[in-house]
């Protein structure tokens, strides 16, 4: 009878062990409802290589997920439509628990996205809106339209509008098409250059005015600078020189340095006109500091992972994330809750302290 008893202990006890040790090691729903990190899987789709800010964002990305105790599938699709198609649908064949996606064409997900829903996958649009989708569960970006006015204010300082008698020659570039995101940069600045065009002070001198007109498919620098080229020939005389640029990127402003500089711009006799950008890419940094790109739009990468991962891990605990906009994004299917992250100006005045003594670039990476 004794021995019986101390049998049946042990069995108990080994079936408690057993039992504890089960839990959460698949990763599955905790008795709460809510979902645990261990092996979970998060898919993170970014749009190219080619810019440093994306790398950056995919890197933020993953050891802010993985320090959570998520894994992450990170793949970059280099400006390829169907490969970034191809990769969510390997992410949702993998597994994944959500997706975290910058895409490259905002329009081109819906079937995509569609096929991530029937598993019941959750999607965070990562600072380009996706389109057209209903299946769009928060969207983290930072404040698109006071992005151009910062870039548009800088110029509107710069030239001394306010006060100038002018005119001054201003040529005037947008970003892809294909990304919502162009079309605020735009606006923001337009609403600060309109005034100023309306009354003859800014003059557009190739009459390029509209957005489809400056638009520059894939924020491509070579782009930007094979259509400043055409502008300097055809526009500009001797007479004539080019005082400002509004560039919504830093790729697209360094491609039109390269212009400017091909026609003699950058000498004691033609300086560069003021050149605004966005991102503060390292390189664009160097040019700021060489006196050649004038100023650039700070977006910690950072800080929109932080709110991206934090989006994710509210999703899969079944929890509502925190967003400060729930008017503005519309992407004609639904208007997707967002959180916006503060942009913030930088020039050769304030990029010390702004990315550097941050820890965003080392004093190695100017070197």
């Amino acid at each position: 009878m004794k021995k019986f008893s101390f049998l049946a202990i042990l069995f108990t006890l080994i079936l408690f062990l057993a039992a504890c040790g089960s839990d959460d090691t698949s990763g599955g729903s905790s008795d709460d409802g809510g979902e645990s990190a261990d092996g979970e899987l998060i898919g993170v789709a970014m749009p190219t290589k080619s810019s440093q800010r994306w790398v950056d964002d995919g890197d933020n990305m993953v050891e802010q997920l993985e320090a959570l105790g998520f894994e992450t599938d990170l793949q970059y699709a280099e400006d390829d439509v169907d490969k970034q198609i191809e990769q969510i649908e390997n992410m949702i064949v993998k597994g994944a628990k959500a997706l975290v996606i910058a895409s490259i064409d905002g329009t081109a997900l819906t079937d995509v996205l569609s096929k991530a829903n029937e598993q019941g996958i959750e999607v965070v649009s990562y600072d380009r809106l996706i389109m057209e989708s209903p299946h769009v569960s928060y969207y983290a970006t930072f404040d698109n339209f006071q992005v151009g006015v910062l870039q548009a204010s800088y110029i509107e300082e710069a030239l001394d509008l306010a006060n100038a008698e002018g005119p001054f020659n201003i040529e005037l570039f947008g970003g892809s098409p294909d990304d919502n995101n162009a079309y605020f940069f735009w606006d923001g600045a337009m609403s600060v250059l309109q005034p100023y065009l309306d009354e003859g002070k800014l003059v557009i001198q190739s009459e390029q005015t509209e957005f489809e007109q400056a638009a520059t498919m894939r924020w491509d620098g070579n782009t930007a600078k094979s259509r400043m080229e055409n502008i300097l020939s055809s526009s500009y005389s001797s007479e004539e020189t080019v005082d400002a640029v509004l560039s919504p990127y830093d790729g697209i402003s360094r491609g039109v340095i390269q212009a400017l500089k091909g026609v003699g711009y950058g000498s004691d006799d033609l300086p560069l006109p003021v050149i605004s950008g966005q991102d503060a890419e390292l390189a664009s940094i160097k040019s700021i500091i060489a006196g050649e790109q004038t100023q650039t739009v700070f977006k910690d990468t950072r800080d929109l992972a932080a709110v991206a991962v934090d989006m994710t891990e509210a999703i899969l605990n079944g929890e509502e994330a925190e967003v400060n906009d729930t008017e503005t994004y519309d992407n004609n299917e639904k208007v997707v809750p967002t959180y916006l992250v503060e942009p913030v100006s930088v020039d050769i005045d304030n990029y010390q302290e702004v990315v550097m003594d941050s820890g965003y670039y080392s004093e190695d990476e100017l070197e």
